[in-house]
């Protein structure tokens, strides 16, 4: 399917900084500058659709309960063979590496041009390809790719079980495709009024790679959005379509800072591993949600105290309480108490780049370990949370 791109037209006066921000380069060493418009890409994805299924016929409760008719479909037909694979697949990826099986395997075939399930089973082959691209990315990480090593040989089952015997690549075709490309239309009409990259650029403090933003639209990946390698993320057709350009903005963000490189940073928020109100949500949330260490724990909710203030420039009924104390069984307080702080620092007034504003208000006492329980509770004092 040929990609239509929709461009917008930059806000006025909107890209503004008082601070040069981290140094971005692009692909030839020259410094990235920064976007007055945004480029919207809504595509579907057979490749992608392919592996977030893999979730479901794993037959981890977490993701059935989102798609119980089609396990029902489905599962009768796993071979035996097809089954041990999977829950290896779940085994070490989910169980023992605190992962999300979708998520890794489509980032990882990302770093890849493959579309079909035969381009996927060549690099399960030989993923030397594969891995090569990632090591030019942000997102590879050893341990990881050790994880998706040890599944390869039941990766390889698993696909030639989609490709065979369920005939899944027809089964996408005729069944999922229509639907997907209806929702496209839809939602090309609606990304089309959000010009998201230059305010990213003007809340991150630093111009970003990229204003093309490719969405794949995929019918198998509720409930998660998920960030893939360059400027592009997934998204499920049964959202509302006020999410894809919410959850845009969030992706965009990632990371907002570099955390390995930035040592005054890094040991900043680790300060934080001594706030016990933190550390529980950390230690103690269910992993299928994700964010199951610490670092990535502290991206995510920095990411959505940044994202929270964008978006409510384009939402202004978004209700930053409802959300988080619904998302993700509410574990991310620590994004609350900060985006509370943001609000009350009247966020972006300075034109700080974010690393900095973030170490200013613990510096200055705004936000310390030990007392992001109080200001949690200060910004939920006489909320009522809304019926359904």
């Amino acid at each position: 399917m040929k990609c239509q791109s929709v461009v917008l037209i930059a806000f006025a006066g909107c890209v503004v900084f008082a601070s040069a921000g981290r140094a971005e380069v692009n692909d030839t060493g020259g410094k990235l500058e920064t976007h007055a418009t945004t480029e919207w890409c809504v595509e579907p994805s057979l490749k992608y659709d392919t592996l977030c299924f893999l979730n479901i016929l794993t037959g981890d409760p977490f993701y059935v309960r989102f798609y119980q008719d089609e396990y029902d479909k489905f599962a009768p037909e796993i071979t035996p063979e097809a089954e041990d694979a999977l829950a290896n697949i779940k085994r070490v990826i989910k169980d023992e590496n605190e992962g999300i099986v979708s998520a890794l395997l489509t980032l990882y075939f990302s770093a890849t041009a493959d579309e079909t399930i035969d381009d996927m089973l060549e690099t399960v082959d030989d993923s030397e390809t594969m891995r090569a691209n990632l090591r030019r990315t942000e997102y590879y990480i050893e341990e990881s790719w050790q994880a998706y090593e040890a599944v390869r040989g039941d990766l390889k089952t698993a696909l030639e079980f989609l490709r065979d015997d369920l005939r899944f690549e027809e089964y996408w075709a005729a069944e999922i495709k229509p639907i997907l490309e209806k929702r496209i239309a839809e939602a090309e009409a609606e990304l089309g009024t959000y010009n998201v990259v230059p305010v990213v650029e003007e809340h991150l403090g630093f111009p970003i790679a990229s204003n093309e933003i490719t969405v794949y639209l995929l019918y198998y990946v509720k409930p998660h959005g998920i960030r893939v390698t360059g400027m592009r993320y997934l998204a499920d057709q049964s959202y509302p379509l006020t999410n894809y350009p919410k959850t845009a903005v969030h992706e965009l963000m990632h990371p907002p800072y570099d955390w390995e490189g930035d040592e005054e940073l890094r040991t900043t928020m680790e300060r934080f591993k001594g706030d016990a109100f933190v550390m529980d949500k950390v230690e103690n949330h269910d992993p299928s949600f994700g964010y199951n260490t610490f670092e990535g724990y502290v991206e995510e909710d920095c990411v959505q105290a940044l994202d929270m203030i964008i978006n409510e420039e384009f939402f202004p009924d978004y209700d930053p309480r409802a959300r988080w104390k619904k998302s993700d069984d509410g574990m991310h307080v620590l994004a609350a108490a900060l985006y509370s702080v943001m609000k009350q620092e009247n966020y972006n007034e300075r034109g700080e780049v974010f690393r900095d504003f973030l170490i200013r208000i613990i510096a200055e006492e705004k936000l310390i370990p030990g007392n992001v329980v109080n200001i949690y509770s200060d910004f939920y004092e006489g909320w009522t949370e809304p019926e359904e």
